[in-house]
């Protein structure tokens, strides 16, 4: 198991160079609107979760997520590059729902609100 300052830190690598790589590096125009989240590594560094999250529908959301598992492979040579490390994580990408939650739970709260604010209004 690793350090967690060491796992913390290969995270922030990770995050920095796949992030490079779609954007200036993948010639792919469904690359355009991605944006790389947060990254998780196991602890014992052998795998890993590239979190991301994408503008637009549930079709623009399939379309991104093809062009994240066809380029997975150029990303983890890209991030091997940079790691220097004796073995690179297994690295997969994972629509991040954090965002949307977030989205909607503010929604939610607004709406309580507006509701409150009515029947104290009505009274």
């Amino acid at each position: 198991m690793a350090n967690p300052r060491t796992i913390a830190r290969m995270e922030a690598r990770i995050k920095e160079r796949a992030a490079y790589c779609l954007q200036f590096e993948l010639n792919d125009p469904r690359a355009g609107l991605v944006t790389i989240t947060r990254v998780e590594l196991s602890p014992d560094l052998s795998s890993g979760k590239i979190f991301y999250s994408t503008l637009g529908d549930e079709k623009d959301r399939n379309k991104c997520r093809a062009m994240l598992d066809s380029a997975a492979g150029y990303v983890q040579r890209q991030v091997a590059r940079v790691l220097q490390t004796r073995t690179v994580p297994h690295l997969s990408f994972v629509f991040d729902e954090s965002l949307e939650r977030s989205a909607r739970m503010d929604r939610l709260i607004t709406d309580a609100l507006k509701k409150d604010e009515d029947v104290r209004g009505s009274d």
